[in-house]
């Protein structure tokens, strides 16, 4: 099982509605508001990485709201 943390930044005023969008994707696992250098962080898990970086591109980019993200890839040992 592969798992991806996103990063995501979005327009100021948007935080919620960008939230709340995500936390309905099937992929997502757990989500976060947060303060700071990012506003919300999201656990992703699927059956390949590939398929979590689709989905990133496919509908996290695409929600309104969302200016940016940064996908990390958990280790797998």
């Amino acid at each position: 099982m592969a798992v991806g943390y996103v990063l995501i930044n979005v327009q100021p005023g948007s935080e919620l509605e960008v939230f709340q969008s995500i936390a309905e994707l099937d992929m997502v696992q757990d989500a976060t508001l947060l303060f700071g250098d990012y506003d919300i962080i999201v656990k992703m898990t699927a059956g390949r990485m590939s398929d979590i970086a689709a989905a990133v591109v496919d509908h996290v980019r695409q929600i309104e709201g969302v200016t940016d993200t940064k996908t990390l890839a958990g280790a797998e040992l």
